[in-house]
């Protein structure tokens, strides 16, 4: 569903107001909700993010966040998992990681949810790979299935168990196949 206000909002006037819950975000001057996420969604999202962070945390290669507005192009963006490279995080004067995220992730990762525009999704992950980002992955639970987005190359779809999922260069230690990811569900 898309909100539209009785006055369009600019992108300073959205980030103004309270956050929802779910989230909004921001994308061409429309003001458009995410679904709330369930059960396959946040097993998926929570363990993924969880497996990156394992990996490529403790050698300060990169940090994946959850449900992080990312605003940057003149949009405001919450991917289900973006991962940023450690030297991209943003960070307060103490060194301590900054709230406001300005900035497009190295890697992008959506979700599917039931009932979800599949386009929007997409258009998400096009905007980031448009302002940097390294890769970007859309994963559809119900299809088993995840299309691998990068920027100036073809999509590539994976749908085969036990092959390796391709990930940025800055993550070649992080492994992790589609039989992998769904047997979180599973656990």
């Amino acid at each position: 569903m898309v909100q539209t206000p009785a006055k369009p909002l600019n992108l300073e006037e959205f980030l103004k107001l309270p956050e929802t819950k779910p989230a909004s975000e921001y994308i061409d001057g429309v003001i458009i909700p995410k679904p709330m996420p369930q059960g396959v969604h946040s097993v998926i999202q929570t363990e993924l993010a969880s497996a990156i962070n394992r990996v490529l945390k403790p050698q300060h290669i990169a940090r994946a966040f959850t449900e992080l507005r990312c605003t940057f192009g003149g949009c405001s963006t919450v991917p289900d998992v973006a991962i940023f490279r450690w030297e991209r995080i943003p960070r307060q004067e103490n060194g301590a990681v900054a709230n406001v995220f300005a900035i497009a992730p190295d890697w992008t990762v959506e979700i599917l949810s039931p009932g979800q525009s599949q386009t929007q999704v997409i258009k998400n992950i096009l905007h980031s790979l448009k302002h940097g980002t390294q890769m970007g992955w859309l994963i559809d639970p119900e299809e088993q299935s995840i299309f691998v987005y990068f920027p100036d190359q073809p999509t590539t779809v994976y749908d085969t168990l036990g092959e390796p999922l391709p990930v940025p260069a800055f993550a070649q230690d992080f492994h992790l196949t589609l039989d992998g990811l769904l047997n979180w569900l599973v656990e």
